[in-house]
């Protein structure tokens, strides 16, 4: 059974930072395509940041040089470090996981809030 349980969300100022962690069980994340997701309210989900099972990481423009993604293989984690916080990144953070080369994230975390107070 896979699970992806999310951590590190809460409130914080702008200009402020924050780190989300995602541990995965059931799944290895260095033998996965990992990605974090976002769902502001009354918004469409959307994606942020992805890290393949090579280790190749992109993500999307409105977060270039504020956020990053990385992977601990050992804690079987990943991790979203956020600077440089607005509050137009307020929203639900999920975690998600596929097989490489699948087009599909098949494995979702519960998500974890984050609010960025103006």
């Amino acid at each position: 059974q896979v699970q992806l349980v999310e951590a590190g969300g809460g409130l914080v100022q702008t200009g402020g930072s924050l780190r989300l962690s995602c541990t995965a069980s059931g799944v290895t994340v260095s033998s996965s395509d990992m990605g974090w997701f976002r769902q502001a309210p009354g918004k469409e989900r959307e994606f942020v940041a992805g890290v393949t099972w090579r280790g190749s990481r992109y993500d999307t423009e409105s977060v270039k040089g504020r956020f990053t993604i990385s992977r601990d293989s050992a804690k079987n984690t990943v991790y979203l470090q956020m600077s440089s916080l607005k509050p137009e990144d307020t929203a639900v953070y999920y975690c998600a996981a596929r097989p490489p080369g699948s087009g599909t994230y098949t494995y979702w975390g519960q998500g974890t809030p984050v609010t960025v107070s103006s």
